[in-house]
């Protein structure tokens, strides 16, 4: 087998070039991502690799058919970036799941603990020998309610973070299920309560903007917003101008929803001309990290391992229970077998 990787950093190369070489598999890797322009270096490869920001529609799809390619390996959870229901029938998807949600839930903690504790002020204060403790006042997160929308592996680990500090959890999700010392509400109720609001549902048609206008109207006044799944999920609009109002109190966020054109690169020394981005990132309450949160040894490790297995089962045994298909007018993961 022979993979073109694309959207290559350096970090990728550790994991991905020890469980390779263990299953014989070649890969080529390419720094630019997979788009209509890009797609071309996939060319005499059997599989195409790519990650949350590469574009896969539907002149992409045809191209890598046209060119022999029979496999796109999603080397992430998330799939919005690709159109599946194209894809039915012309390339398998096959994508990780559950690489750490440990990971995940863990960076959403750290940054509102970072947030809301003035970590960040404190380390550039006392780097100058500041020590003055003059607007560092935080607050507790204990007896604190807290909003997790999208209760899924990486959900259910923060809800246990934050049971671990005292808080009391409400959530919402699609499908709700038993987790102790949660409890499911609706959604305008979790707004109505929650302290915090931390987002860890996929980005579909239904969840798009989940967290705009109309949303942040209904929450309390100060609330914090955590965004550690899909930038699309919130309004960043709507939100700059919640912060601005007051109504928001701090916003997290390792995703953004134009972030394709400058997360995982260095742009330092040059103007941002995304506007609404630069002026989140000079907001005083509002950190913002690149789309960091999967970043560790272990979900590396995952990823590779997951994403190096999923191409063999497909090349071996045409199927692959982590692939994504297009059933009952919804993607999904195949499960039982093949596709087609």
């Amino acid at each position: 087998m022979k993979v073109a990787f694309f959207d290559t950093k350096s970090y990728d190369k550790i994991a991905f070039d020890k469980y390779a070489r263990d299953k014989g598999i070649e890969i080529k890797y390419f720094e630019a991502k997979l788009n209509e322009d890009t797609v071309e270096l996939a060319h005499g490869f059997d599989c195409a690799c790519a990650f949350v920001n590469d574009t896969v529609n539907h002149a992409v799809i045809d191209k890598l058919c046209e060119m022999g390619v029979k496999i796109l390996a999603l080397r992430c959870a998330g799939f919005n970036n690709v159109d599946i229901k194209y894809a039915l029938g012309k390339i398998h998807v096959v994508r990780v799941p559950a690489y750490s949600p440990y990971a995940v839930a863990e960076h959403a903690m750290a940054m509102l603990l970072t947030s809301i504790r003035r970590i960040h002020k404190a380390y550039i204060r006392t780097r100058d020998f500041n020590f003055s403790l003059n607007g560092m006042t935080g607050f507790d997160l204990h007896g604190k309610t807290v909003g997790v929308i999208g209760t899924g592996k990486i959900g259910r680990v923060f809800i246990n973070i934050c049971r671990g500090f005292g808080m009391r959890v409400i959530a919402y999700d699609k499908f709700p299920s038993e987790i102790d010392g949660c409890e499911y509400v609706e959604l305008e109720k979790l707004f109505n309560e929650s302290d915090i609001i931390s987002l860890h549902c996929p980005l579909t048609e239904e969840t798009y903007h989940i967290i705009d206008t109309g949303a942040l109207q209904k929450c309390k006044r100060g609330v914090v917003i955590i965004n550690t799944s899909r930038g699309a999920l919130v309004d960043a609009e709507a939100l700059l101008n919640g912060i601005k109002s007051r109504q928001v109190g701090a916003a997290c966020l390792d995703v953004y929803e134009e972030e394709s054109d400058f997360f995982f690169e260095d742009y330092s020394g040059h103007i941002l001309e995304d506007d609404t981005l630069a002026r989140l990132i000079s907001m005083p309450n509002v950190i913002v990290t690149s789309h960091q949160a999967f970043l560790t040894e272990e979900a590396l490790s995952n990823i590779a391992e997951t994403t190096i297995n999923n191409i063999i089962d497909i090349s071996t045994k045409g199927m692959c229970e982590n692939e994504v298909c297009f059933k009952n007018n919804t993607a999904q993961d195949c499960k039982n077998g093949r596709c087609f």
